[in-house]
């Protein structure tokens, strides 16, 4: 039995017209030094790891000396002290996966932006595993050739 060429070509387009429609739902933006982008990805990736890690010390370290952070309900934190301060776990608690997505990154010069989404899973002392995401927004700053966080601001999203 031979299946008509229209029906496979109708399924096709049907999947072309689904994956464009959820295109924009996963689009990035990168303007810059192809090198400085890829350097702050690749920063993306291990202050993730960092968390995963719990290591306050590296991700107290991925900040400039004046970083400041601006988390969500509370105050501007700012000064290594505070950042690993705020970085150090509670006993017992543990981020078991942590992922950031930029949605747009721009370098311009020796200073960079970008935003876009993060998620992550946490486990507390009993076991139990709770998932959260939100937003963002980082502006780099370049120093001896390494991009380090310089403002961090973040809110998470209303669970769906």
């Amino acid at each position: 039995m031979t299946i008509p060429c229209h029906t496979s070509l109708k399924s096709l387009g049907s999947l072309f017209l689904i994956a464009s429609l959820h295109l924009p739902l996963f689009s990035q933006t990168y303007s810059g030094n192809q090198e400085d982008i890829d350097q702050i990805l690749e920063n993306i990736q291990k202050f993730s790891s960092y968390v995963m890690n719990s290591d306050a010390e590296k991700i107290a370290d991925a900040y400039t000396t004046d970083g400041k952070i601006f988390p969500d309900n509370r105050d501007i934190m700012e000064g290594r002290e505070a950042l690993v301060r705020y970085w150090t776990s509670p006993e017992g608690y543990q981020t078991t996966y942590h992922k950031i997505t930029p949605s747009e990154i721009s370098i311009e010069g020796e200073t960079a932006y970008d935003y876009g989404y993060y998620e992550g899973k946490s486990k507390n002392p009993e076991g139990q595993e709770s998932s959260w995401s939100g937003k963002y927004v980082i502006v780099w700053k370049k120093l001896d050739n390494d991009w380090k966080i310089y403002l961090d601001m973040w809110n998470r999203r209303a669970s769906k």
